[in-house]
């Protein structure tokens, strides 16, 4: 059981060479998905079996000591092992809980910061601008009482022509028809969960990004132009050191390898192929799945054993 419980643990060191190789080959959105998929799935056999490695050492609290003995037949290894492993589990998901719950709560202070900020402003169909000479623009995600909105600055409306201005727009539009925060909040939590998922995010905000830019571009009709807006509105918010302080989950025109981007809208548009990249990581989301359900079925039935519902023959 210790090493179908240790599988999952160790195979979302593979996840971030595949979701890099998948998002140079795949469509943006198919992409999007299956990154941020793949990078949940694993995150959740991580606290899976984080959750039965701690076992051991819950079976020792005074409130839970009742049901030791139910682990004794289990035979899930040395003792020794299994002591030293549970004890690792229970720092693991103490530190993994501190971190989702300091990040979720940062998040959640900019994500209200942000929404105060444009809650006074009058919008034009789901277009709000603010009167900040710092240039920026993004999807501002809506809540249960708010709707979305595109928030611009007057400083990035200046920076850009019209052409440039619908262009940036459509991205930022984009944006909210895919809910990418979704995708990104989904991301997040899952770099939380393990430190090589961590490294995925960028990975998924980048796939995020393109997606939207794929969509700009088909709106509008012209890549070139959309390659221009995405370029020009990243100088200009380069230039202003200072910009708008908004939560990781809310995506913006200007963040990634701003050149990647435009040498991709600049070439040929991408088709609707899936590589042995985004195979790999559907494999690989099974092979964890896999045996972290093994796990807990070994682990049920040990413990059907120990209640005399199974007696072993």
């Amino acid at each position: 059981m210790i090493t179908l419980l240790l599988t999952p643990l160790l195979l979302p060191w593979i996840l971030p060479p595949l979701a890099r190789r998948t998002a140079e080959r795949v469509r943006p959105d198919i992409a999007l998905w299956a990154i941020t998929g793949g990078a949940a799935a694993l995150a959740l056999g991580v606290v899976t079996c984080l959750g039965a490695l701690l076992l051991p050492l819950a079976l020792r609290l005074p409130v839970l000591a009742e049901l030791a003995h139910l682990l004794r037949p289990l035979q899930a290894g040395p003792a020794a092992l299994v002591a030293c492993l549970s004890m690792l589990a229970g720092g693991a998901l103490a530190v993994l809980a501190s971190a989702a719950a300091r990040g979720a709560t940062a998040e959640v202070v900019r994500l209200r910061a942000a929404r105060d900020l444009v809650a006074g402003i009058p919008d034009a169909g789901g277009l709000c601008v603010l009167d900040d000479d710092r240039p920026d623009a993004f999807a501002l995600p809506g809540g249960t009482r708010r709707t979305s909105r595109i928030v611009v600055t007057a400083g990035m409306l200046r920076a850009l022509d019209p052409r440039e201005r619908e262009a940036l727009l459509g991205h930022e539009r984009a944006h909210l028809a895919g809910h990418h925060h979704v995708f990104l909040a989904l991301a997040q939590l899952a770099g939380w969960c393990h430190p090589a998922l961590a490294s995925v995010v960028p990975v998924a905000s980048l796939a995020a990004e393109r997606a939207a830019d794929e969509a700009a571009a088909r709106a509008c009709g012209d890549r070139r132009l959309t390659a221009r807006a995405i370029g020009r509105a990243a100088l200009a918010s380069t230039a202003c050191r200072s910009g708008l302080r908004v939560p990781a989950v809310v995506a913006r025109g200007t963040t990634g390898p701003v050149p990647a981007r435009v040498k991709a809208l600049f070439a040929q548009a991408p088709v609707r192929r899936v590589v042995p990249a985004a195979l790999a990581i559907a494999l690989l989301c099974g092979a964890a799945g896999t045996s972290s359900l093994a796990g807990a079925v070994w682990l049920h039935r040990g413990v059907e054993v120990a209640q005399g519902e199974h007696p072993a023959e």
